[in-house]
């Protein structure tokens, strides 16, 4: 499918970034509330919003092209687009051998783990033996267990599919963002609460940036832009809920559910 091209150019009287275009790949992917791209061209959550203030606040000259999440990285080591974003120094490193690629100051803070029915909370590692996972991902921190056939992963193509496996305890758990993961629940699924983070399992914590090739001066003119906005760009993650509880084993979850799992915890510490 050829990727479809949504423009963010706007015009702004600075001659010298009004001379070029950058174009962005951005996934074409539902990973609200960060963003979601759609087969339409049509990109939107904080993503959109971020480099929309990118262009508002600078000048620069952007057109986002929404492609598949595997077609991206082979398209900016071709050339082909001028930036990537989300990237990360710690992704697709074989694929990035030799590229001299440029990434930007940490944008927003992530959490990769293991989503488990509330009663499973605290279970342990050993009393995980079917892990659910989207086709593509890697359960980081869990490889050596999966070698060995301690956990057998069960696939899906999509969060939903994967999340109902877990709910119906199909799986023992789900490994995914963990705030894509409750926004869906909360949001769409309207089950806040269902699952639950359990920060006692192996986890991933990293940093989305914007990536390029070639392009230095996109980079460092995007790193003062998080800089000098700084107040702006911590207002958009507030408003999209990107880093929601971050620092807590309740990501994502409202306050009555947290409030809730306190009470649970504390009633079986007693009981023991």
């Amino acid at each position: 499918m050829k990727p479809v091209i949504a423009s963010l150019a706007l015009t702004f009287s600075f001659p010298i970034w009004g001379e070029t275009t950058y174009v962005v790949g951005v996934e074409q992917a539902d990973f609200l509330p960060h963003y979601r791209g759609d087969e339409k061209g049509n990109y939107q959550g904080f993503g959109r919003e971020l480099l929309d203030n990118f262009v508002a606040h600078t000048g620069v000259s952007l057109t986002l092209r929404v492609m598949p999440a595997d077609a991206l990285l082979p398209a900016l080591l071709a050339g082909e687009i001028d930036a990537k974003y989300p990237d990360s120094p710690t992704w697709s490193t074989q694929a990035k051998a030799g590229a001299l690629l440029q990434y930007s100051l940490p944008v927003v803070n992530y959490v990769d783990g293991v989503m488990v029915l509330p009663r499973r909370v605290g279970l342990g590692i050993n009393q995980l033996r079917r892990l659910a996972i989207v086709d593509g991902w890697t359960p980081r921190g869990y490889e050596d267990r999966i070698g060995t056939n301690q956990i057998s992963l069960v696939g899906s193509k999509e969060l939903p599919h994967m999340v109902r496996q877990t709910l119906l305890k199909d799986t023992d758990g789900a490994y995914y963002n963990v705030v894509v993961a409750a926004y869906y629940l909360n949001n769409i699924r309207a089950k806040p609460g269902a699952l639950t983070f359990d920060a006692g399992l192996p986890h991933t914590r990293g940093t989305y940036h914007l990536s390029s090739m070639g392009h230095p001066e996109l980079i460092e003119r995007f790193d003062r832009f998080l800089a000098d906005r700084r107040v702006e760009v911590s207002s958009l993650k507030d408003k999209h809920q990107v880093e929601a509880s971050l620092t807590s084993e309740y990501i994502g979850m409202e306050q009555w559910k947290v409030d809730f799992l306190e009470r649970q915890k504390l009633k079986r510490t007693s009981d023991e």
